[in-house]
């Protein structure tokens, strides 16, 4: 569109003559608009509420990254298995995915959090105090050891419960009852409208998961690490 526009705009017409896309390309643009702005408000909100919830700047960016690595997952599974990107659709998978995604990223940092509070009172310290940071790094690992399970789990089911939508299985539930007899068929109108956001939330959601599971422990030390840094609280050999 911009390289159209580009090329258009160095296109000589006639003195008082003025050219604008309009029909088909028009509505694409608006809605476009409207739910890019959608995503970014939905976004906002979701950062919010992770800030009031956590106490906390950095986790929220933390989890922030799962949904950027949805939407790379959504971009390239569109393109591996080439198929169209609808902006309609397309964008509510991916709005409806920014708040599917970031239940993972929560479960997990939420989990460690909590064993570190344990480990706190364990050592009698007192809420304001920090832990060593030999004490952190264990706990990072356990809680994402213990939090693999759930995380998977709720990743499998939600991608198995949108599998039926996202090829189009259809199924007659009243003559299933009535006559014992499904109907059952693939395809359909229904499936083309409902399919670009189910694969845009299963593509998104896989890639994520499993990014999730490594990216986010990962990031936890390195800014916890950073924190301990900063206040001089690191031991000599692990500024390094």
């Amino acid at each position: 569109m911009a390289a159209i526009k580009a090329g258009l705009s160095d296109y000589p017409t006639a003195s008082g003559v003025q050219w604008e896309f309009t029909g088909q390309q028009e509505e694409q643009a608006k809605e476009m608009a409207f739910l890019s702005k959608a995503l970014v408000i939905a976004l906002f909100l979701i950062f919010l509420i992770i800030v009031a919830q956590f106490n906390s700047i950095s986790t929220p960016f933390i989890i922030g990254f799962s949904v950027l690595f949805s939407l790379t997952g959504v971009f390239l599974g569109l393109v591996v298995f080439r198929q169209d990107f609808v902006i309609i659709m397309t964008m509510i998978g991916i709005i409806s995915l920014a708040g599917v995604v970031v239940n993972n990223a929560i479960v997990l940092i939420d989990y460690t959090q909590l064993l570190m509070e344990r480990k706190k009172s364990a050592l009698g310290l007192g809420e304001d105090d920090m832990l060593p940071f030999s004490e952190v790094v264990p706990l990072i690992i356990q809680g994402g050891r213990t939090r693999l399970r759930p995380v998977l789990l709720t990743a499998i089911t939600t991608v198995l419960g949108l599998l039926p939508l996202a090829i189009g299985i259809n199924v007659d539930f009243v003559s299933l009852l009535a006559e014992y007899d499904p109907k059952m068929y693939i395809g359909g109108d229904n499936n083309i409208f409902w399919k670009p956001m189910s694969w845009a939330i299963i593509y998104g959601l896989t890639f994520a998961t499993f990014l999730t599971l490594v990216i986010v422990p990962v990031m936890m030390w390195y800014l916890t690490r950073a924190n301990y840094k900063w206040l001089k609280r690191l031991p000599v050999a692990e500024q390094a």
